[in-house]
Order: C-alpha cells, then structure tokens, then sequence
C-alpha cells in the first residue's frame, strides 16, 4: 500500500469512530433509561455515626440485593416491641450504602433515584448531600440526583432507614429498602415523574376516545413537539396523536399538553379478559426523540348504581374481593413479583376478581399484575388520620405529609385500569366523636385532593360504625359508602341511606387454622366474644377449628355473610377479610401465636377449606371438596362437610356403605353427615340428573412413611427475583398424606438457593430463613431461586424415618 493510500485509509477509519461515537452519544442522548437498581448494596443493622459521608467506610458491612426486609430475617420475641400484632419480630435502624459510577456522557442529562418504597422514616444523601426525609413507609419517592453526582466518577447512595419507635403498625410492617429501586436518566426536556394521566372518557362497542394529558419538563425551554401512540396487545399501532405546544408552553418549565385519539372496536378489558393497550408517548427536538414513556391502557366504562349494584362494561358484576396485607410470608415485606403472581393466581383460581389494598398504597408490581390479571383493586391511602392507633404511627406526620403522600399515590397509580376506587381511610377514630367533627373537614380535604387529580374513579372509605352519625360518611365526601362488617344491617341498607351506593369494604373476619377441627361444627363461636374480655382461653394450642363456624365478635363466618352479600344486587361486591394469613395480629390469641388466623389461605399459600366453598359459588368450574381428615379417635362422633356445585346431590359412603344422599335446601352452601368415626375410607360423590359428576375419596392414613415434593413451576428464570414454591408433602406407604405430620424435614439445594421456609403455622417459632421446616398438617413449603446463570437446580427433602425426596428444577 503506498503513502498517499494509508493516509486516506487512516482518515476513513478515523471519521467512521467519530460517527459511530456520535451515532452513540445520540443513542444516549435520544432514550430514557430505567436502570435496575437493586444489586450490590451495603447494610449494617444498627445506627452507625457519619455513615451518611460519602468516606464512610462499610467495607466490613453485609453485601446484599434489595428488596429487603431486615425484620423477617430475626427472631419471633414476644418482647420485641412491635408486639404479637406487629408480628413480634424486630425493628430498629438500618444503614444502606451502594457505590456506583455514572458515565460521563450523561452529564448533560438528568439523573433521579426512585424508591417504590423504604419502611420507614428514610433519609437519603447522595455523596454526603441530604436529599430528602420520607416518614411514610409506604409511600413511592423520587430525588433528583444530578447536581451533587459525579459524572465519570464514584458516587456514594447512603439511606437510613429508621423503625425503631414501635408499635407503629396494627399489622407487621417489614423494615428497610422492602420494595424496588431505579435509577433514572432523562433528557433535560421529558416526561415528568408520573407525568401521563390517560382516560377513557366515551367508550362503545364501535369506538373508544381515548385522553391523555402529558406533563413535560422543558427547562432550557426547548421547541419541542409529542406524539402519542396506542398499541394493541398485538403490539399493533390502532390510534396516532399529537402536537406541537404553544409559543408560552415553550416558555414556561413545565406545560400539560392534552390529546384525544380513537379506537375502532376497542377490546374491552374484563375480569375475565383483561385486555390491555399501550400508549406510548414520544418527545420530539426537531428530528431528535429526546423521550419515550409508557401508560398502561386498559379500555372501560364502569358505574356504581344504587340499585343496580355494580356494572362493568354495561355488564352487571358483583365484586368478589379480599383484603390484603403487604407481607409475603416467609418472604417478610420484601417485594417479589413471582410472590405476587402466585397469590393472584390462588384466588383467581377461588372465583376471586377483587383486591383492596389494605390498608396503604400498594406495591407498583402488585398493581401491574392486576392489570394483567383482571382484578378489581381498591386502592387504599391510609389506616389513620390526625388521631392515632398507635404512639408512633403516621398522626405524628400527617399535618406535613398527608396531601404529599396522597398526591403521591394518586399519581402513581391513576393510570391503573385495575384501580376503581380510592379509599381515604380504614377504620379512620375521627368517624366516631359526636362533638369533635373535625372528620368531617378532613374526608372533605381528602376528596378534594382526590377529584383534583383523577375525576373517573368514586371514593370510599372503610367505616366500621357505618352509621348517619358517622363523620366520613356525614361529611357528604365518599360516593361509596362502605361498610365494615355489620352484615346484618346490609339488606335495610337504602332504609339508612335512601338513594345512596353500597360497597362492603372489609367483611367477615372469620377465623380458622388450616387441618384442624372442633366438635361439633354447627354452633358458630365468636373469638373472643367481645371487645372488653379478658383472658381469653380458646384452644390450648392455640389453634381455631377450620369448619366454618368461628369468627371474631365483631364480624361473621364466610357463610353468614356471603349468604346476604348474593341475594340483592344493590350490594355491589365485597372484600373479605382476608384472602392470605399474614403476620401480626393474631386474634383470637396473644402470644405465643404471631400470625393470622384471617385468612381463607394459609401463610404458606395453603388453602384452608372455606377456598373451596367460594371455588363452589364464585366459579363455574366443577367442585366437590370433602373435609375433614379421616384419622381420629375409634368412636368419635365426627361431623363430615362437603363443598359442592353443578349437581344436585351429594352421597356420603363410609367403607362401601352409604351414610346418605344430601342436597343444599334454601340458602344452603354445604352439605353435612355426623358419623361415628372408624378407619377406612369416605367417599363423596356428586351427581345432577342421577350422573355422577365428581368423585372424592379420604383414606386412614398409616405412620408418614415418604416425602413428597410438588414444585408450582419447574422452569423459572436465572437470577435472584424469581422463585419457585415447592410444597412438602408427607406421606404415607399408600401415598395418603398423614394430616396430623409434624415431622421435620431438611432441605438441601444445588445449584441454586433456598430463600425461606415455612409451613402455615400461626404459632411457629422456628426462623423462615432456617434449612429445615418441621411439617405443619402434613404440610410444609420451601421458597427457591436460581443462580444468575442458567442450569439445574437439585432440591433434596429428608427427614430422620422417612424415605427422602428429589426433585431437579431448570433456569433458563
């Protein structure tokens, strides 16, 4: 090659690194970034002096991904300050630190932390600057984090987390960075945080209108222009919009630019087929996209009728919700989307279509999934108001924050399909007073706040003394009027309030504890039987029968209500105290329980029997749910339950020999044999027309004799977030689980690892982070996760006189 040719070969190579570095620089300049920001943080349980500075040293500190919750990982106590109901587990403060860089080709652009959520009292420094103080431990947040980065260079995130003045919550709280976060970098013209707000305002069968309202941050003051596109599910464009701001929206720092666009022959999103749109809206300089942001869309018209009940889609639809805590079980309060996933799919699997979110704002993942999923969510703001439930809860903050966090949420989540009412309250002490009716200036505030950011959705409230007198509801500010409990006031409910809608926000607080039974099961007891009684006994072990027949004195069992709630349709659904046990709370005991005995699913994600009655009137599926076990004393008297739909009648056998036909006469939701119990085997079998339609067996049981392991999914994905449930099952030689098990089994994991364990015992005491569970009812779960890398994980079960169990499990 001669001279002349190398030179201008040298000079081509030379001016393609320029453009592929400016078609780089361009990329970045052009796309908002998302980043994940869990991994490789610092903790240390305890205060530390100056942890705050960036030269901090937190080399000897526990590495750790978040979301985490220190509390799950200690010991139950019942000295702990938090107390049963917190869950008797422990508080205290926290220290998280994570270092990372920030490339210096973002340093024209903006760069935030957001925080899903961090329980509680968080302060945040970025490099030894103070961003900012949260007291809500529920609350989303973000900080901007640009000024006081170093582009190019280290940076230093340090947070204290602070749960150590307790009780603070009626239910166990977690604490620590227990939820998401992301670091964000924008373009200095962009979307706001949360800067969409998307309405259906006129949708059909032949076309939906489609709003959306678009906030963007221009501080150079930029000539900028949107547009705005709707994808189908098919992720097919159906819809295009835009504009061009006026000369003064250019001026002005931020500016809202409205849309309206159409859809032709909208899929409407249902309980049963929620089918969800995008809108995709870009920001444009010139040629350059400087932004790209994504809302959720899910097309529907819903109303609330006084008469009518609720109607979705012009459709009538009775709401079959529950109430639910944040905890995940073993898992504590530290979010998990596959956590998430599988209670959504236990109730919809019951009949389920509804979630109130009790009693604060909800994890983001939770409200994706109900998008996606087709639930009915109740989105729930707070548990109290000016005056307080506990010493240390939010009415210390509430003057400061209260119109902060709400506009918070408002924001966050208006633009959930999933989301049809907001709850400003739970049981809020303001209802009562009939001299101070401060209450009712407060719900009038609050809906004001309310209507000033989102006009589509009605307002509620959860009142326990759901009478004229009660301040929330007097004050004229809910559209719903909700009722805790009270059942038996439901069908005189127009007499109370003539014209007005129904909603029961919280109903039931039925009480069982899964795979035990009291004799008889036809006399309904209230646990305790009343607010002022002292000392109650109940149960030396502690424990609740799982027939349907105690609840606690202020509510009813499953049946006592349900019975009501189906009759009229002016009762517009109901959300059942409580779809999971959560930790906390434990009535009808004290300690040494520490979790719930609420739910009509175990902590472990057990099913309880009561599943299956509403499996038989919420589902068409075919059901016929025999209970209970059949090992007992010779001679006892033992009353035998079956759950059942789609026939007509039940027959009970016991060893070959018929014990009766039974059918469900009037409002009836079970069928019922009382037997002189002896080993064998129960069958049920159900028939309409004569033809059988199910068949269920239960056999005596001998001495657990194997182990056996059912995984809810064999294939998962590699890394730390997803998990897979394995259910531990004890057996006998014939295969039949042994319901009175306790055995304790040890786990061994390759390949992977084991995250918690657990086995639906309110009273247990053993760690969720042990190797081992002892069985519960012939029951007991391991929670398991993959490697980064894909591969096989080994999961092995043994137990000291059992015949050991393997199952393999795959990351991909």
């Amino acid at each position: 090659m001669n001279s002349s040719l190398h030179k201008l070969s040298i000079k081509v190579i030379a001016f393609m690194v320029v453009i592929f570095s400016s078609l780089t620089l361009y990329a970045q300049q052009t796309s908002r970034t998302v980043a994940d920001f869990d991994k490789g943080w610092k903790f240390h349980l305890g205060n530390v002096a100056s942890a705050e500075k960036k030269t901090a040293n937190d080399k000897s500190w526990r590495t750790l991904n978040l979301p985490h919750d220190w509390s799950v990982e200690g010991e139950f106590n019942k000295d702990n300050p938090a107390t049963q109901e917190g869950g008797a587990l422990p508080g205290g403060i926290g220290w998280y630190r994570k270092t990372f860089t920030v490339p210096a080709a973002s340093k024209n652009k903006l760069v935030y932390i957001d925080f899903d959520g961090v329980y509680q009292h968080s302060d945040v420094w970025i490099n030894g600057h103070h961003l900012g103080f949260r007291p809500n431990g529920y609350i989303s947040f973000r900080y901007e984090l640009t000024p006081y980065l170093n582009f190019g260079g280290t940076n230093v995130i340090a947070v204290k987390v602070n749960n150590q003045e307790q009780p603070n919550s009626r239910w166990y709280s977690g604490s620590g960075i227990y939820r998401n976060v992301w670091l964000v970098t924008t373009n200095k013209t962009a979307i706001d945080h949360w800067g969409t707000y998307v309405t259906t305002p006129k949708v059909n069968a032949d076309s939906a209108t489609v709003a959306i309202d678009v906030k963007v941050k221009n501080p150079a003051h930029a000539h900028y222009r949107t547009q705005v596109l709707i994808y189908d599910a098919e992720n097919k464009i159906v819809s295009t919009g835009g504009g061009v701001p006026s000369a003064q929206q250019w001026a002005d720092t931020t500016a809202t630019l409205s849309n309206k666009l159409k859809v032709v022959k909208p899929n409407l999103w249902l309980v049963n087929r929620p089918y969800l749109y995008k809108v995709v809206t870009q920001v444009f300089i010139g040629t350059n996209k400087v932004d790209e942001y994504t809302t959720p869309l899910g097309i529907r018209y819903f109303e609330f009728d006084a008469d009518k009940g609720f109607l979705l889609n012009g459709e009538p639809l009775k709401i079959l919700g529950v109430c639910d805590h944040h905890d995940l079980g073993s898992l504590g309060a530290a979010v998990n989307t596959r956590a998430l996933e599988r209670q959504l799919q236990i109730l919809k699997a019951m009949g389920c279509n509804g979630i109130r979110t009790s009693h604060n704002p909800p994890a983001p993942e939770l409200l994706d999934l109900c998008d996606k999923m087709g639930f009915i969510v109740m989105d729930e703001a707070f548990d109290m108001w000016k005056m307080q439930k506990n010493k240390y809860d939010y009415h210390l903050y509430w003057d400061e924050w209260h119109k902060r966090d709400l506009e918070d949420q408002l924001l966050r989540d208006r633009n959930h399909p999933s989301v049809f009412i907001w709850s400003i309250g739970n049981e809020i002490v303001e209802q009562f007073s009939k001299t101070d009716t401060s209450g009712r200036n407060i719900a009038r505030e609050l809906a004001g706040i309310v209507h000033n950011l989102d006009t589509t959705r009605p307002i509620t409230a959860a009142n326990n003394e759901p009478q004229t007198h009660n301040n929330l509801i007097a004050s004229g500010a809910l559209d719903l009027i909700g009722y805790n409990y009270h059942h038996q006031d439901y069908e005189s409910f127009h007499k109370r309030y003539p014209g007005k809608k129904f909603i029961a926000t919280e109903t039931n607080s039925a009480l069982q504890t899964r795979g035990h039974y009291d004799m008889p099961s036809d006399s309904i007891r209230r646990w305790p039987p009343s607010w002022d009684t002292k000392d109650f006994k109940g149960n030396p072990d502690n424990t609740v029968s799982a027939y349907d027949n105690v609840s606690a004195y202020w509510g009813s069992t499953h049946e006592e209500t349900w019975k009501v709630m189906k009759k009229f349709d002016f009762l517009s659904g109901m959300y059942i105290w409580t779809g999971f046990d959560y930790l906390g709370e434990p009535t009808p005991y004290k300690w040494p329980s520490r979790s719930s005995y609420f739910g009509i699913i175990d902590l472990a994600g057990f099913p309880k029997d009561v599943y299956y009655m509403y499996q038989s009137e919420w589902t068409n599926k075919p059901v016929l749910h025999l209970f209970p076990h059949w090992n007992w004393e010779p001679g006892k008297t033992v009353d035998v339950w079956a759950y059942y739909n789609n026939a007509d009648e039940v027959e009970l056998f016991l060893n070959g020999k018929s014990m009766g036909v039974k059918n469900k006469t009037g409002d009836d939701l079970h069928v019922m044999w009382r037997l002189k119990f002896e080993p064998g085997t129960i069958k049920a079998v159900s028939r309409k027309n004569g033809t059988v339609v199910l068949t269920k067996e239960i056999h005596t049981a001998g001495a657990p004799a194997k182990i056996e392991l059912i995984a809810d999914r064999k294939i998962i994905n590699a890394g730390s977030k997803d998990l897979s449930f394995i259910t531990v099952r004890i057996l006998d030689k014939a295969g039949n689980i042994v319901p009175n098990a306790d055995n304790r089994v040890k786990f061994a994991v390759a390949g992977g690892s084991l995250v918690s364990v657990d086995n639906g015992d309110p009273v247990s005491h053993d760690s969720f982070r042990a190797d081992n569970r002892k069985a519960f009812n012939g029951l007991a779960l391991a929670i398991i996760k993959g490697r980064e890398t894909p591969g096989d994980i080994t999961f092995t079960a043994t137990a000291e006189g059992l015949k050991p169990a393997t199952i393999t499990l795959k990351t991909k």
